[in-house]
This record gives structure tokens, C-alpha cells and sequence, in this order.
């Protein structure tokens, strides 16, 4: 169990900050996602902890002790590596076993192979305790190396993308076992991911990390319904949320929006035409995402436009439907049973209501219509 404390962290690799001043809380007990594109930050976070490297600048707290100088093994936390890091002449049950072998943390081997049952059982691998990694399939191989990381109970648990090589059905299943793991072991648990689905059904908060800096933390529906600008709101999300060029002016005491070249505006309801008002902003993107868009096949009347059907995916359960509509293409989300022609007349409808408006010269958040509701009660769902 350990609060961690990141307070200014720089690391520059020659004249690259792979880490640029990052400063980050993570709480006792906690399951923190740290979420990015490659390339963000999130594995150089990760062994900044670890110990595998160390900050040019800032310092590192693990329960309340300054480990910046502190060897790995020393910082009692344990790591699963996105290349798997087996030892190649240990067997499947050596090298889960190997971190309780160790001198500072040796257990007994009636201890250590009650231990490597428990947790080859959980991974299904238990039918292959004396294979060597090169025996194993690439999926294999990632959960020997989460096993090992699950094997003992340290501080901290720093998982590197551990279901990556997980095919689906199985990374499924193994998110709800960890989330269940951590919850028993009660240990501070910071999980790296590029998949948006894991940050939000793992997280308890989740850090957006971009270029070495962080964006935004918060819940998954703090950063889902509130994003801090339109790159969060871009990851966030499948197809990626629609941005709109819109134009936002006061007439006759309304505050109106026009988009796509329209000239008949949008009355916009009163506490975003407010706050609006405040940011004395007229230029402004409208995100959209593609479950709050109506759209027919038949002329429909005032508010909606005119576009072209592009493409079609079907993809399982649900498809995504781009349409194109003054030259912007929209993407939709369609029940799978959708059909359609390229180039066919559609029209579409945007639920303004559950639009999230951004600054288009910033690209940052200004306000969502009954964002404090919106939250207040996703925050009742998830407790």
C-alpha cells in the first residue's frame, strides 16, 4: 500500500523532454490509468517509479519517502513489462516464482508454489508450468509476465500495456480479474494503456498524457463529458467525436449558433449561451459524438442537412456511417442492420443538447449544456 507523488518530473533524452515538468498524485489503494498515444510519456512515467530511470529534475515520492537515488529493488513494486522481460532459460513456473526467490523477498516454496497456482489458474496457463518462454505464443508469454507481476504483493503494481497481446475474448476477461485483484490486494495499482475501452472500465481516475505533459485527470466521465480540449476529446471514444466549425452570435437577446453554412441558426439553451457570453467567444467547435445524431433516409424538415452517404462500416453489434455534408464528413453510429449506397441522399440532425463546445482558435473546453448534472449524476451511477 504507498501514496505516490510525482512533483515537477523532467526527463530529457539529449534534446527530447520525454517527461516535461510532469507533476502527478496518485492516492493509497488507487487504480490510475495513465492513457496517451505512443510515444506520450506513459512508459518513461512508469519506470521513473520503478527506478529503471531516473528524473534530470523533480522528485519522486513513494509513502512519503524521496526514492529518486533508490536501486529498484529497494522500492518494493512490482512491474509487468509490454515485451514481456522472461527470463529465456526459466520455465514458466521459475519465472513467475523468480520475484519471491529474490533475497529481499524470499518466501518459502511451499508458499511460492501455492502462490504460482492461484495465479496461473486465474491466467489459464497452469497446463503450461514447464514450458520455456520460447515455447509460447506471444499471448502466452504476456500472461506468464502478468502472472509474475501478480505473484507477491508489493507498494506498488506498474503494468505496462498488459493485455496487448491478449486476443479479444481473453482481454475482456482479464480486465475484470484485475480490477478484482487489485480491489483484494489493496494495492496502489498505475496501469498504462492506449486503449480507451481499458482506461475506462479499469480506472478509478485516468491521466491523459501527451508529449510529456499531463492533459487532464480525472474519471471516466469527467474526461468523457467534460474533456479539457479537443485532443482528449478525440481519444476518448469510438468512432472519434465529430468537430464542427460554428459560428456563435447574439441576436434579439438569443444567443444563436450556425454551422455548416447555414444562415438558419440554432437557439442555443441559456446556460451555455451564457457561458459563452462570458468567454466573449464567437468562433467555436461543436463536438458531436456519432450516438447523438438523428439521421433518415427521407427529407426531413426545418434544422436538418442535406448530405451524401460516403461509407458504411459494419462492425459487429453496431455500424459507423460517414456522411458528408457541405464537404465535412460526420461520422455516425447506425444499428448494424443498416442499409445503405454510396452517394445516397441522407439527412442528418445534431442533438445541440449533448453537444460539447471548444474555442476553435485553442482547441479548449468552454462548456457542455448541464455539464454539473451530467456529472453529478454519472457519479451516482458509478457509486
Amino acid at each position: 500500500m504507498a501514496h505516490i507523488s510525482l512533483k515537477n518530473i523532467t526527463k530529457r533524452y539529449d534534446k527530447v523532454a520525454a517527461l516535461d515538468n510532469v507533476s502527478l498524485e496518485v492516492n493509497d489503494k488507487e487504480f490510475l490509468v495513465l492513457f496517451g498515444p505512443a510515444g506520450a510519456g506513459k512508459t518513461t512515467t512508469l519506470k521513473m517509479i520503478a527506478g529503471l530511470e531516473f528524473p534530470d529534475e523533480g522528485l519522486i515520492r513513494i509513502k512519503d519517502e524521496i526514492v529518486n537515488v533508490v536501486p529498484p529493488a529497494n522500492r518494493n513494486v512490482s512491474m509487468v513489462f509490454e515485451n514481456y522481460a522472461l527470463y529465456p532459460h526459466l520455465s514458466v513456473y521459475d519465472n513467475i516464482a523468480s520475484p519471491m526467490r529474490s533475497s529481499l523477498y524470499k518466501e518459502s516454496e511451499e508458499y511460492i508454489k501455492e502462490a504460482v497456482h492461484r495465479v496461473t489458474k486465474i491466467m489459464k496457463i497452469d497446463q503450461l508450468l514447464d514450458r520455456l518462454p520460447s515455447q509460447l505464443s506471444n499471448g502466452q508469454r504476456q500472461r506468464v509476465a502478468l502472472g509474475r507481476c501478480l505473484v507477491r504483493k508489493p507498494n506498488v503494481f506498474l503494468m505496462d500495456e498488459p493485455l496487448a497481446h491478449l486476443d479479444a475474448k481473453l482481454r475482456h476477461f482479464m480486465r475484470a480479474e484485475l480490477k478484482e485483484m487489485q480491489a483484494s490486494f489493496n494495492t496502489t495499482t498505475i496501469y498504462v494503456t492506449h486503449d480507451y475501452m481499458e482506461a475506462l472500465s479499469l480506472g478509478d481516475r485516468i491521466a491523459i498524457i501527451n508529449h510529456g505533459k499531463i492533459v487532464q485527470i480525472g474519471t471516466g466521465s469527467e474526461l468523457f463529458y467534460t474533456p479539457a480540449d479537443e485532443f482528449v476529446a478525440r481519444l476518448m471514444g469510438e468512432p472519434e467525436i465529430n468537430l464542427i466549425d460554428g459560428a456563435v452570435s447574439e441576436e434579439r437577446g438569443k444567443w444563436n449558433l450556425r454551422l455548416l453554412g447555414r444562415k438558419e441558426p440554432v437557439t442555443l439553451p441559456g446556460d451555455i449561451a451564457e457561458r459563452l457570453a462570458e468567454k466573449n467567444v464567437s468562433d467555436v467547435h461543436v463536438g458531436v459524438r456519432g450516438n447523438d445524431i438523428e439521421y433518415s433516409l427521407e427529407p426531413k424538415g426545418d434544422g436538418w442537412f442535406k448530405g451524401s452517404v460516403y461509407v458504411l462500416e459494419p462492425i459487429g453489434n453496431r455500424s459507423i456511417l460517414t456522411v458528408i455534408v457541405e464537404g465535412v464528413k460526420i461520422r455516425i453510429i447506425a444499428p448494424n442492420d443498416f442499409k445503405s449506397e454510396m452517394d445516397q441522399d441522407i439527412y442528418i440532425n445534431f442533438h445541440i443538447a449533448d453537444a460539447i463546445f471548444f474555442e476553435q482558435a485553442t482547441g479548449k473546453f468552454i462548456v457542455r449544456h448541464k455539464q454539473e448534472e451530467l456529472l453529478r449524476e454519472e457519479s451516482k451511477c458509478l457509486n
